[in-house]
């Protein structure tokens, strides 16, 4: 910062100050939480505004990277630094485009760019890791998972990959860079790289699954193509493997995930937890302090979040891609097992942020959620695509006429409604006040929903 140029520090003074403007003005107006336009705004007004804020976060800035649970592993690794009293700056919404990144360090920026902060963790959308990289030199990437999402926008795994790894190669060899070691994908990214690399996973053979899922996406050997030989799979290709061909076999993690905590529900919080819990223990937390962080963690917006609604309980589980689908709805099925629910809730939208092409859902395996029975309310700009999957995974899963009460005789019922207030307020209605309302819908979905139940919309 002190080598900039009068100029070009009156220029970055000038983007900072239009920058806040209209976060207070959007605030002001509660047209919402102001998460991307101004750092879209400040980026037009200084193209290094990304660079120029990452080199002022004192201990560091933090990657997280991964088709799924990057916004809760961010929230939970922030609860655990903050704790720790250092001061923490997040992109919570979850904007994790460059204009996101921005404003999160923005909001944190005094009127002329000057940023004073320990940690910035920073959740970044899997295919702009490389654009932000170029601008910005972190001192720790952690690596979730790389799940097909949203193919029509990024491709298969492997490409992605193959440019994280260019993107990564020349950063420090002290660069810490944490990875999942049952993505073979990533363990085999890790395996080649030069930096700091550390591993987590699971080590719990009583939690695979009795099959691998037919949304599975990496099963063959990243090194010489052969088909895996997998002992065992968690969840999609996530599991225990080794290649009989070329010897090229899981990475060892850093811990056993068996002698781990865990407050959310399903196995892909478990993941969740240990890319956190690893992080933190390279930053030098003692494991104690994760341990004790974790316990009392909640959910963040949208991914597990529980609320009480018109004294209903309602949990809310982000689901924007077939893993994530097939995760959800092992869950949801494990709860209903217990009695804790009956009526689900599904919204499919198609828009950017949530991909455009749906045929996505035709690899999940949503056969047991039906065959476990219940009501499902279905809406969303797409919820005839979503009622004729549902239909398929059952033949009796018949739509009722207007008014009609649940058939005799039929384990499951269906209900579409295009007005999504309105499917929200059914299935509201139809939830029991002893059991749970599970909502699963894609990323925009997920934004209006929580509109409509919390008064407030996230922009």
């Amino acid at each position: 910062m002190s080598n900039l140029s009068i100029a070009d520090g009156i220029r970055l003074g000038i983007a900072v100050g239009v920058a806040k403007t209209v976060t207070a003005v959007v605030k002001a107006l509660r047209l919402g939480s102001a998460s991307v336009l101004p750092g879209e705004i400040a980026r037009r007004l200084h193209p290094k505004m990304l660079g120029l804020l990452a080199q002022q976060v004192s201990q560091g800035v933090i990657l997280v990277v991964g088709t799924n649970g990057k916004t809760t592993t961010s929230l939970l690794l922030r609860k655990i630094l903050v704790d720790q009293g250092y001061r923490v700056t997040h992109n919570a919404t979850g904007a994790n485009l460059i204009n996101g990144l921005i404003t999160a360090l923005l909001a944190d920026a005094n009127l002329f760019g000057r940023l004073s902060t320990d940690f910035a963790i920073l959740e970044v959308d899997e295919n702009v890791l490389p654009l932000v990289l170029k601008d910005c030199q972190p001192r720790a990437i952690l690596a979730l998972n790389l799940f097909r999402d949203q193919l029509d926008r990024y491709g298969e795994v492997d490409s992605i990959s193959q440019r994280w790894q260019k993107a990564i190669a020349p950063l420090p060899e002290n660069t810490i860079v944490a990875v999942n070691a049952d993505d073979p994908t990533l363990s085999h990214l890790g395996q080649k790289l030069a930096q700091r690399v550390c591993y987590f996973g699971l080590s719990e053979p009583d939690l695979y699954l009795e099959e691998i899922p037919h949304a599975v996406d990496s099963i063959y050997c990243p090194q010489c193509g052969t088909s895996l030989d997998y002992r065992g799979v968690y969840l999609s290709h996530l599991g225990d493997y080794q290649c009989p061909s070329c010897g090229f076999q899981k990475s060892q993690p850093a811990f056993h995930s068996s002698k781990w905590p865990q407050i959310l529900i399903g196995v892909y919080n478990k993941y969740n937890t240990l890319a956190a819990g690893l992080v933190a223990q390279q930053l030098g937390v003692n494991t104690e302090n994760i341990f004790n962080n974790i316990r009392s963690f909640k959910a963040a917006f949208g991914r597990a979040e529980e609320l009480n609604v018109e004294g209903k309980h309602v949990r809310i589980l982000l689901s924007k891609n077939p893993v994530g689908l097939n995760e959800t709805i092992r869950a949801v099925n494990d709860l209903k097992l217990q009695g804790q629910c009956s009526t689900t809730l599904l919204v499919l939208n198609d828009r950017i942020a949530d991909g455009t092409d749906v045929s996505w859902i035709w690899d999940v395996d949503t056969e047991p959620l039906v065959a476990s029975g219940g009501t499902f309310v279905v809406s969303g700009d797409r919820l005839y695509d979503m009622a004729l999957r549902l239909q398929y995974s059952q033949e009796n899963l018949i739509q009722p006429s207007q008014g009609e009460e649940p058939w005799d005789g039929h384990t499951s019922r269906l209900i579409l409604e295009e007005n999504l207030e309105k499917a929200v307020q059914i299935a509201l209605e139809l939830t029991p006040a002893e059991e749970t309302l599970h909502i699963i819908p894609t990323y925009t979905a997920m934004l209006e929903v929580r509109g409509i139940l919390t008064g407030r919309k996230i922009l």
